[in-house]
């Protein structure tokens, strides 16, 4: 047989292998397709009009707050529950901790599947889509604008993780040769991509200091970009934990014992980082506001809405995860981690939607069509992820 046939023969066997594997498995009738059927036909239906009668149809946005919901969630705070996956290849690959190799591949699956959908929410919220090439190429904002840096970062980063996930794909496609090859270049993408992720998380941060005036004085600050670097660090680590305690028990049987031996240690572990993240974020606001003397701030509504975030959502999360670690509490570890969560998103909402013209008589809300656009994006994720892990070998050790 000559080497045309075999690779025909190959190319057949994996185009019969991905078509057998496109078929539905189990049960169809369950919570959450009831749930999330709905919201994706109608959130389909709304950017249906969308794209034919313009963002002015479906959302609340306007000149004057020109991100909503879909910029402020689905990019904005999407991004730091993503840093997950910079955080945890670095203490596999770079510190050489093997305690965490098991979740490697679903975390970075995780980080992958929301980088590529908080960019497509990105197109949505675009007057014009076709032009979100503009800040790759440099066209309108030139090669020195941070939406440059970022639009780059970001990019680089998607495939530098499709890098590190790709042998998983080769392992399911039994295709031995490529996987090994792949795998070859896990560590070179793991470092790149850390470089990049670091990058990007600060970067965005740094999009808002040219927005000084339109920010409340409480949120802005220009070490904003050093705020988001570091706050994405315990995002990261406590989306593993949630989404962790989630796939333990929905996908209880993927994950091999030896995995379920070693998920109290692991999820224990993520809890320290987390708590230490965020005493040293919170140890950055300190000083922040002590050293602008933002004292007279606190004593209206603005300020008492700024403890609840920093105190409420930040200090008492950080004494929470504290606590459970050094009682090895997993429940308390549980709901530390969806406080940290909240609080991510309470912080990134403010800086982009909340305290955005704070002073502005008309303020933004966003329309019923934006929220459920934004269920639509996550529970299309969950679909893609659940279709993912059922099919290949993402719990297991690479």
């Amino acid at each position: 047989m000559n080497a045309t046939a075999v690779i025909a023969s190959e190319f057949t066997r994996v185009v019969k292998f991905f078509w057998q594997e496109l078929k539905p498995r189990g049960k169809w009738l369950t919570p959450f397709n009831v749930i999330s059927i709905p919201v994706i036909v109608v959130g389909l239906i709304i950017l249906y009009f969308r794209f034919v009668y313009g963002l002015g149809s479906v959302t609340n946005l306007s000149q004057e707050f020109p991100w909503g919901l879909w910029i402020g969630f689905d990019v904005v705070t999407g991004v730091a529950f993503a840093g997950g996956s910079y955080v945890i290849t670095f203490v596999v690959y770079v510190m050489r901790i093997e305690k965490y190799h098991s979740i490697v591949r679903v975390t970075v699956l995780n980080g992958l599947l929301a980088y590529i959908f908080y960019a497509g929410a990105l197109v949505l919220d675009l007057g014009r889509p076709w032009h979100i090439i503009n800040p790759i190429i440099g066209n309108s904002f030139g090669y020195n604008s941070v939406l440059f840096l970022v639009s780059w970062h970001f990019l680089l980063y998607m495939i530098a993780m499709a890098v590190e996930f790709s042998p998983v794909v080769a392992e399911w496609a039994q295709l031995e040769r490529v996987r090994k090859f792949l795998s070859g270049l896990t560590l070179a993408a793991v470092i790149f991509g850390i470089t990049l992720s670091i990058l990007h998380q600060s970067g965005l941060g740094a999009l808002f200091l040219m927005a000084k005036p339109k920010i409340h004085p409480l949120w802005y600050s220009e070490f904003i970009p050093i705020l988001f670097f570091v706050s994405s660090v315990y995002a990261g680590l406590s989306m593993i934990i949630f989404e962790g305690t989630i796939s333990h028990r929905v996908f209880r049987n993927l994950i091999g014992g030896h995995d379920h031996h070693r998920y109290e240690e692991i999820v224990l572990g993520l809890a320290k980082g987390a708590a230490i993240t965020m005493f040293v974020y919170y140890f950055f606001q300190a000083l922040i506001f002590i050293h602008e003397e933002r004292w007279q701030l606190i004593t209206d509504f603005w300020g008492y809405w700024y403890l609840v975030e920093v105190l409420g959502f930040v200090l008492v999360p950080c004494f929470m995860f504290a606590y459970a670690v050094r009682n090895r509490s997993l429940g308390l570890v549980k709901v530390a981690s969806v406080m940290a969560l909240l609080g991510i998103i309470l912080n990134r909402l403010n800086v982009s939607v909340i305290a955005f013209r704070w002073y502005a008589v008309n303020k933004y809300y966003p329309s019923w069509e934006e929220i459920v656009v934004t269920l639509m994006v996550v529970f299309t994720e969950i679909w893609v992820f659940r279709w993912i892990v059922t099919r290949m070998p993402v719990f297991s050790k690479a």
